[in-house]
């Protein structure tokens, strides 16, 4: 028999009992009990298959009538396939090298994979090392991945040793994600363990697990690596015991591997954490606690700069300013809906206003307040403080809202993730009918305004509610409704635009902005929420123009999302190097010695009159060294002046490439800076 599809391989085995399948769109008879193996025999690089919609492993047989389609290793399936495989081998290593070690979970993640393990003591560098060598062994050893459908009985048994492989074959209906992928079946049902086989045919370890797997180690090639050990507790819950985490990442060749580890070395020169230091924009006193930053006069510039942008957008399309506190009474997130939906992301209450008499007797009882996680409710106060007509309708509103969420420690990250933010939070009251037009305008205010700040790569999320779920408000015809109209919204762009199950928030759909950085990692920066719960439970209404009370639909928009975050991924996306409308020090003028300080110091003082942030180096270090210097705070231009300058009234531009152009007149200089600033050209 032929194993490759184009063969027919019913066709040579006369006799034998054939059957039809469907590979790729095509129909095709083989011979029955055909596996994905001998389907694909003749394309080495397809290491799974899909059968009806769903991965399998290709040592499975085929069913009669079945569309299947072949999956490469290079497709994101096939890649999410290799690193659960090379989890597998990094666990069967660890086992070998640390004995008495235990498992806990080993899933893919983007670009890589991790495993859980219990050992005795935490992993060093030269483990990881050790860990490496294993697996090479293993992959070399062209070790089979065997499935086994089993009972629980028998995957007790199998995992005796593995107490929380146990546990997760106990949680039964209360399975969740992390036992679905170790192999067990919410709510009970099929149970499979997997196999690493020799070449002798011996099972050497297995691992309760879901599968599916590549067909054999050899897949995995020498393109993985160990990146790093980390603590975690298990199953994410910080009562449970603290596990040991490896983290790896394995690729189709060497050289994707290799080009992965370039991308990595250049997100770590690129940390804004690291540059925000370096540049002198931003930091994190310990005295504030985790997730607070301070912004330093640099960083108050580029942040000064964001906000004066966006709020003269805001106008231009519509929107009037409001301001609101950043305290209330809990009472107000009660009535929104946030509590107790968002409890666990807001800072604790705090009780005050109680006040007792000298033998410590309450005479008033206090009150509780909450730091606000959002601004919302308080802009619905304000539509709620005096009757609205449908003329004022669509009625925006924004603010700079400074908001509080208590994000857990182990997740605090730079600007990326704070504790506190300040958000460019727009709320747009509109009637049903002009909702489709508001989300339009919104779209169209949003990917206009990631555009001028240099992203242009995105695509469009889609996020809506997970059916019979409790955690959403509202009716089926409410949600249906939302959703349809920021569908047809989103697909009007022209966009990509990717379904988010169950991603909503609990009031409504939401549109969400990814943008791609110069790295081609993914962001998700700007929201458009539609709200038909928050009218409701505020008695938001409006006089339309037959004089009935009718009650306006919400639509929640932040452009930036949080300036905070917001300028974290930009520090990201331009290593640095701002643009030079947002540059902190937009112009340097260095003289090529004492002499000339005069003559560039009156060019500073007329960019200064210009609005050009310009400043004179005068200080005693040698040129070379404040060119450097200049390089190092990536000046967008660098005004160099000697004797020829001078003679010429004229200056030398350097620029951050290092390029220079040497005797551009002064008058012709100031202008180009000017122009390029204020033409916002990145």
């Amino acid at each position: 028999m032929s194993e490759n599809v184009s063969a027919s391989p019913a066709s040579q085995h006369a006799g034998s009992e054939s059957m039809t399948i469907t590979v790729s769109g095509e129909e095709t008879s083989v011979e029955a009990g055909t596996t994905g193996a001998a389907l694909f025999a003749g394309q080495k690089t397809t290491v799974v298959m899909r059968v009806g919609g769903e991965l399998q492993d290709l040592s499975r047989e085929i069913p009669a009538g079945a569309a299947v389609e072949p999956v490469d290793i290079t497709e994101q399936d096939g890649l999410n396939v290799l690193r659960h495989s090379a989890a597998h081998v990094m666990a069967q290593a660890v086992q070998q090298l640390f004995p008495g070690s235990t498992l806990g979970i080993g899933p893919y993640v983007t670009d890589g994979f991790y495993f859980d393990f219990d050992v005795a003591e935490p992993f060093t560098p030269e483990d990881l090392k050790k860990i490496e060598k294993a697996m090479q062994k293993i992959i070399n050893q062209g070790q089979r991945f065997e499935r086994e459908v089993v009972s629980e009985e028998e995957a007790k048994r199998a995992m005796a040793a593995e107490p929380y492989k146990l546990e997760l074959l106990g949680a039964g209906d209360d399975a969740d994600e992390a036992a679905e992928g170790a192999g067990v079946e919410v709510g009970g049902g099929e149970i499979t363990i997997y196999h690493n086989v020799d070449r002798n045919g011996e099972r050497v370890w297995a691992d309760l697990c879901r599968g599916p797997h590549l067909p054999h180690t050899k897949l995995i090639a020498n393109a993985f690596s160990v990146m790093r050990s980390a603590a975690a507790y298990w199953r994410g819950d910080q009562n449970n015991q603290q596990l040991q985490r490896l983290y790896g990442t394995a690729w189709p060749t060497k050289e994707d591997l290799t080009a992965y580890k370039e991308r990595l070395a250049e997100a770590e020169r690129r940390d804004h954490r690291r540059l925000g230091v370096e540049l002198d924009l931003f930091s994190f006193p310990d005295e504030l606690g985790s997730g607070l930053p301070v912004f330093h006069p640099k960083g108050g510039i580029i942040k000064r700069e964001m906000e004066d942008y966006v709020r003269r957008r805001h106008i231009e399309e519509g929107f009037e300013y409001v301001g609101t506190p950043h305290i209330s009474k809990d009472v107000l997130f009660h009535t929104s809906g946030h509590l107790p939906y968002y409890a666990d992301s807001m800072f604790p209450p705090l009780h005050v206003d109680e006040e007792r008499d000298a033998e410590g007797t309450v005479t008033k009882e206090g009150q509780e307040y909450r730091l606000k996680a959002m601004n919302c409710p308080m802009h619905n106060l304000i539509y709620r403080s005096r009757g609205r007509s449908y003329r004022e309708l669509p009625l925006r509103m924004f603010e700079f809202g400074s908001v509080y969420r208590y994000e857990q420690s182990g997740v605090v990250h730079g600007l990326t993730r704070v504790r506190g933010m300040t958000q460019d939070d727009s709320h747009s009251y509109v009637t049903r009918e002009q909702a489709p037009a508001e989300v339009e305008h919104l779209l169209g205010f949003v990917l206009s305004l990631l555009r001028d700040f240099g992203l242009d790569d995105f695509y469009l999320e889609l996020s809506t509610r997970e059916e019979g779920s409790d955690k959403f408000i509202g009716t089926d015809e409410q949600w249906a409704e939302a959703t349809e109209v920021l569908r047809r919204v989103a697909e009007d762009t022209g966009l990509e635009l990717v379904p988010d199950p169950g991603g909503a928030a609990y009031y409504g759909p939401k549109i969400s902005v990814q943008a791609r950085d110069a790295l081609g990692r993914t962001w998700q920066m700007s929201t458009i929420q539609y709200d038909f719960n928050q009218p409701a439970r505020f008695g938001l209404e409006y006089q339309a123009a037959d004089g009935t009370r009718q009650e306006p639909v919400m639509i929640h928009s932040a452009k930036f999302g949080s300036i905070e975050r917001f300028l974290g991924v930009l520090v990201e996306h331009y290593a640095g190097a701002f643009p030079a409308w947002l540059a902190p020090v937009q112009v340097r003028a260095l003289p090529v010695a004492e002499p000339f300080n005069d003559y560039l110091a009156e060019i500073v003082k007329r960019l200064k009159t210009r609005g050009v942030r310009a400043e004179l180096d005068d200080g005693t270090e040698r040129f070379p060294k404040k060119i450097r210097t200049a390089s190092k705070d990536k000046v967008p231009f660098v005004l160099i002046a000697g004797g020829d300058d001078h003679d010429a009234d004229a200056v030398s531009f350097r620029f951050r490439d290092g390029e220079q152009e040497n005797q551009v007149p002064v008058e012709e200089a100031i202008e180009r800076i000017v122009t390029t600033i204020e033409q916002r050209e990145v």
